[in-house]
């Protein structure tokens, strides 16, 4: 008989949220930019130095108002992680662009920064960098590459809150970042996002865009006597009531940081010599310039075979593990536009990752329940 199934990920009431949302009911006003979105905001531009930040519905649309920030239109081309999920492409598609993929690097499923330089053309309009697993890219390498070609970056930050390059928090460093708080992300609302804006320039077209192209923000701070439609936009602001559930988890980020980390590093120092004694498996690296928010814990399997087994195996003991992205390049969507280059990493991280059960719930015995769950399938006890 199979133990308690152990899921991949399990939301959570960590602490006030059930009262925060009853407050901004009684508010009277639970649309968007209520008390608890202010909140919110407050929150990542003191913890984080962001210069202005904007929630929103998902990532997904902070994206898309990322892209429309950049006035990015039919023509130009946006350089981007093939080994990404589809909303960090589809947010330029949308906008008429046309994605250059790049590969990943060998050691990481980041983006690789060489790739990047060997795709500019004058064309190129913008690079999209992804911060995989809340690891941050070689950021100083691919700002000096952007710098140099007068291109503006925006960081894919989903995965990536509270992690940081070298002391820098991502999101805080391209001139746009976008982050997710869905609810298999270590901070969440069940969905939304936000947008920071590190380029002071783009902050009242932000507001605008997001406002449905309207300037009622400037009138609601007193700054014009009665608002209109003055840009493109759409409604990208997420109601009252998912702020006041996403700051009583920011209220409690250390300790939602400092369990995931735990669990983390107890996957970690469990598997590790075993993975190198049998090399039929990898796990994640953390270079020096980077710090690890323990969004998630994945092995790199050796084949697309042993993930697959791997899985099965795991599923009769009751334990839910998943892949991840597959290469866009290859997608249905997009392979015909793509221009042929072969991105071998990209399409080995797409055969090869497995993602293991994390979430902030997970107890001690059920760690150690996973971990030898992988022990037993290679045979490594």
């Amino acid at each position: 008989m199979i133990e308690n199934k152990i899921p991949f990920n399990k939301p959570y009431l960590h602490g006030r949220e059930l009262v925060y949302i009853a407050q901004s009911v009684a508010s009277g006003k639970i649309s968007g930019d209520g008390m608890f979105t202010n909140r919110c905001h407050e929150f990542f531009e003191s913890k984080y130095n962001f210069k202005k930040t904007l929630l929103t519905t998902s990532c997904t649309d902070a994206l898309e108002m990322a892209a429309i920030l950049l006035s990015i239109s039919e023509g130009d081309e946006v350089i981007l992680p093939s080994f990404t999920f589809v909303s960090t492409a589809n947010a330029f598609t949308l906008r008429g662009a046309k994605l250059v993929f790049a590969d990943s690097c060998d050691n990481s499923p980041n983006i690789d920064p060489l790739q990047i330089e060997a795709l500019i053309t004058p064309r190129t309009k913008a690079i999209v960098v992804v911060h995989y697993a809340g690891v941050a890219c070689n950021m100083g390498h691919i700002m000096a590459i952007a710098e140099s070609a007068g291109i503006p970056v925006i960081e894919d930050a989903a995965q990536a809150i509270d992690s940081y390059y070298k002391d820098k928090p991502l999101g805080s460093i391209g001139c746009l970042g976008a982050f997710s708080f869905h609810e298999t992300k270590n901070i969440i609302s069940g969905e939304g996002g936000l947008l920071t804006i590190n380029d002071l320039s783009l902050i009242k077209r932000a507001e605008i865009i997001r406002e449905k192209g309207t300037n009622r923000s400037s009138f609601f701070r007193g700054e014009v006597d009665k608002y209109g439609w003055v840009d493109i936009g759409s409604s990208f602001l997420p109601s009252d009531i998912i702020a006041a559930y996403l700051f009583a988890q920011l209220e409690n980020i250390d300790a939602i940081q400092a369990r995931r980390k735990a669990i983390w590093k107890t996957y970690y120092d469990s598997l590790i010599y075993v993975a190198e004694k049998s090399g039929r498996f990898m796990l994640p690296t953390i270079p020096d310039f980077a710090t690890n928010n323990a969004h998630m814990f994945y092995l790199i399997c050796d084949s697309i075979e042993t993930r697959t087994g791997l899985i099965d195996y795991m599923k009769t003991l009751g334990i839910h593990s998943v892949f991840h992205y597959l290469s866009l390049h290859k997608s249905d969507f997009y392979a015909d536009r793509h221009d042929g280059r072969e991105l071998r990493n990209s399409d080995h991280y797409s055969d090869c990752i497995l993602r293991i059960p994390m979430f902030f719930e997970l107890s001690d015995r059920e760690v150690t329940r996973v971990i030898y769950s992988i022990l037993d399938f290679f045979n490594l006890h």
